[in-house]
């Protein structure tokens, strides 16, 4: 295969995992990253023959052009994620999450490139109406944070484009991710739950009550494989939840899953009663359409998790290099 594709974001925690993906199909893939989070995950990839990177900005056209060109199609996972840390600076974020992709977009199409993936976020629909229900890609989005805000812009600019564009568009709306990864993180529900307890600690919950769709890392990747390789008539302008329906779980679920394998382990809640962010999520669509199958579930994550931590294989799970924040 002689394919060549973009990555920009490919040295992060989802990218990393995303760029193996390709190369091991016989991409050629190219990574755009400022390694922000540093190198370290794409290291052993510098002397594959298919790989190719370069540091640069999503916001620097000079390094977007450089990039882009004699590309096939493009991942846009470059962003800072998660409300907390899109909370920290407002305006790197804007400049970053929505100038950035803007820019990142129109440069695409004007070089002729055929396919733009976006990484959006099932955080976009906020808060169920219907707390019986499981919300899907037609229902009513309610961003509550600076993230989910600038996902919903992207969203709208990305489906505002011409339906002649050389460049389609294809959003995918991303569950919480969880898993190991080259550029791991504990920041994140399920591997923070996970690491506390494995490490003979207390953990405390704040809204044990309160739903999201989870997905592992590995999985979210193999979704933008799957839109790079769909017909272009499935794909183009299209929205899909990315996950499995019966990924959905209240914190405390996954509290039930972490005791099964820890049964030793300590847990408090906290009584919450107002979150912003309380959703089902159906995956209906990207399974009809695309026939797309996740292939882990939490629980075996967890036990994955779990074993890296006991058995010393991460020697320090809370070094500040597997957040987001400081």
């Amino acid at each position: 295969m002689n394919t060549r594709v973009l990555v920009s974001g490919g040295a992060g925690y989802i990218g990393s995992v995303l760029v193996r993906i390709l190369l091991e199909e016989g991409y050629r893939v190219r990574v755009l990253d400022n390694l922000s989070f540093g190198g370290d995950a794409i290291v052993d990839l510098l002397d594959h023959p298919k790989f190719e990177f370069h540091h640069g900005d999503v916001r620097n056209e000079d390094d977007v052009r450089k990039a882009l060109s004699g590309v096939e199609s493009v991942a846009h996972l470059a962003a800072i994620v998660g409300d907390p840390a899109c909370a920290v600076d407002p305006e790197l974020t804007r400049s970053i999450n929505l100038d950035g992709t803007k820019m990142m977009y129109t440069i695409a199409n004007e070089l002729g490139v055929k396919r733009f993936v976006f990484a959006s976020t099932c955080s976009n629909y906020g808060k169920m109406s219907d707390p019986n229900s499981f919300v899907n890609e037609e229902s009513e989005l309610s961003p509550v944070s600076l993230y989910a805000e600038t996902k919903v812009e992207l969203e709208k600019f990305l489906f505002g484009q011409d339906s002649s564009n050389v460049c389609v568009p294809t959003c995918l709306r991303f569950s919480t991710v969880y898993g190991l990864s080259s550029r791991l993180r504990f920041d994140l529900t399920v591997n923070e739950f996970t690491k506390e307890l494995a490490l003979g600690r207390e953990l405390v919950v704040f809204g044990e009550q309160f739903w999201r769709p989870y997905c592992h890392v590995r999985d979210l990747s193999r979704s933008v494989k799957a839109v790079f390789e769909a017909p272009t008539e499935k794909i183009a302008f299209e929205v899909f939840n990315v996950g499995d329906t019966k990924e959905n779980y209240q914190k405390g679920m996954i509290v039930e899953e972490i005791l099964k394998v820890i049964p030793e382990g300590k847990v408090s809640y906290v009584t919450k009663n107002e979150d912003p962010r309380d959703y089902r999520v159906s995956f209906e669509k990207i399974n009809k359409t695309l026939g797309f199958e996740i292939t882990t579930t939490v629980p075996e994550s967890i036990k994955t998790i779990n074993h890296a931590i006991q058995s010393g294989v991460i020697t320090n799970p809370d070094d500040q290099k597997f957040k987001n924040i400081d």
